[in-house]
């Protein structure tokens, strides 16, 4: 072989060779996630399923990372906060837009997250950013019906179940986790659970609505809301 193509051809293995140690390490270094699926039955009285499973909220705690901050928002109208149910990732800004052709005053006094946005009306908008995980419970002052609940998490996996109960999960870093599931009207479960690198498709968890008990909330003050009825 001539001397020249005996040069090339060594050039090339070099540069083979030297590929794949950049390329190498780069691979290695991407991490391996899975889906986490399942079913999460809400049981009423009568131990009937309830189609109100998708306010259901389901997480996983443990692992590392945490899901970046967003910008959300719960509307105030016809006397009523939509989405009654919103999850969050810490540090997520939440605004409160008021639709309705009258005054509200949206408020908690939860230990996560106790805030007073005061009171604004129609066309106007107040946030709160939420800096702790936890159930922040959101009232109006003006109105006692109106009640709305932000589930805040500090790490990157939750979801809310579909109609059916179904859930799903995805992204999840293989390993050792506590999976939960919370209902506003049901004691929160959990169960440990480890993720395999194939990830967990049949996981089934039960809330149990069916000792729930209405119980009113207080105003701002922490006093009973006025018994008469009022006109808006």
């Amino acid at each position: 072989m001539p001397a020249k193509v005996q040069r090339g051809e060594r050039f090339r293995r070099v540069v083979l060779i030297a590929a794949t140690l950049v390329v190498s390490p780069l691979a290695a270094a991407v991490p391996h996630v899975a889906d986490v699926r399942g079913r999460v039955t809400l049981l009423e009285k009568g131990n009937r399923a309830s189609d109100d499973v998708g306010q259901a909220v389901v997480w996983l705690e443990g692992g590392a990372g945490r899901a970046a901050p967003v910008q959300a928002e719960i509307s105030t109208a016809d006397k009523a906060f939509s989405p009654h149910v919103l999850v969050v990732p810490v540090g997520s800004t939440v605004a409160f837009p008021n639709h309705d052709p009258f005054n509200h005053n949206v408020f908690s006094l939860s230990e996560e997250q106790p805030f007073d946005l005061g009171l604004y009306g129609r066309g106007q908008a107040r946030s709160i950013r939420l800096e702790r995980a936890g159930i922040v419970r959101v009232y109006c002052n003006v109105h006692a019906q109106m009640s709305a609940l932000i589930v805040v998490r500090d790490g990157p996996y939750f979801s809310q179940p579909s109609g059916d109960g179904s859930f799903a999960l995805p992204g999840v870093s293989p390993g050792q986790y506590v999976l939960h599931a919370w209902h506003e009207r049901a004691a929160e479960v959990s169960r440990p659970v480890e993720v395999p690198a194939a990830g967990l498709t049949d996981l089934a968890l039960e809330l149990d609505a069916r000792g729930y008990r209405f119980k009113p909330h207080l105003n701002k003050f922490g006093q009973p809301y006025p018994q008469q009825g009022r006109r808006y």
